[in-house]
């Protein structure tokens, strides 16, 4: 997984252009609910590419301790 943020902000965006308005006529609740749940996990795998596995680490500066 990549960490540039540019290519990050990229993959979110391709994820979610195609995405209609919630409330409109031809809105699959689950398509949208899919996409969604695709950009979280590209953040996710951004962040754990940074942080390194969950629970693995030193808590982020200004967190405990």
């Amino acid at each position: 997984m990549t960490t540039d943020p540019d290519q990050i902000r990229s993959e979110i965006t391709s994820l979610l252009a195609t995405l209609p308005e919630p409330d409109a006529a031809d809105g699959d609740v689950e398509a949208i609910a899919e996409r969604l749940e695709q950009a979280h996990d590209v953040l996710v795998q951004a962040l754990e590419s940074v942080e390194g596995p969950a629970g693995g680490g030193a808590a982020p500066s200004g967190f405990g301790g």
